[in-house]
């Protein structure tokens, strides 16, 4: 078992308001009807959307576990676009026009946020590849699938 490193929560911010503000920054230039008007908007939006994620989408998982089990978590991306949504009526300069961009820069940010997250070794996000051969068992049956790719997410 490796030895947990001492936390930095500075950092930690840091980390995650610069890859929230990139997973921002890609949502707003891949899906129209997201849109900004001055950088100072953009970084608000990151922030405003990062405290609501924070603070109120803990409140909303709880609220919504029902629908969540039910649609087998396919629910937290109508959350998320909420969230998204809620952060475009606060912050004067950034706009979400209506639920379906909402939806699809949702599904960008947590996609960009998971792959930055990764890529940085940051996060709660692991995804981890190996390949190889792995001992045969001793009780004589030779598993034919023991040898592939396993992927632990």
């Amino acid at each position: 078992m490796e030895p947990e490193e001492p936390k930095k929560p500075v950092r930690g911010f840091i980390h995650q308001f610069v890859v929230g503000t990139l997973a921002v920054l890609v949502a707003v230039h891949l899906v129209p009807g997201i849109e900004y008007e001055k950088s100072v908007d953009l970084l608000l939006a990151a922030l405003v959307l990062g405290a609501l994620n924070a603070f109120l989408r803990p409140l909303l998982l709880l609220g919504c576990l029902p629908l969540l089990i039910l649609s087998l978590g396919f629910f937290l991306l109508v959350i998320n676009a909420g969230l998204l949504m809620l952060t475009g009526e606060l912050v004067d300069g950034f706009s979400v026009k209506w639920f379906w961009p909402a939806f699809w820069g949702a599904l960008i940010i947590s996609i960009v946020t998971l792959i930055a997250n990764t890529l940085t070794g940051n996060g709660q996000s692991k995804f981890h590849y190996h390949r190889g051969k792995q001992a045969k068992k001793k009780s004589g049956y030779d598993h034919d699938d023991d040898d592939g790719p396993v992927i632990d997410v």
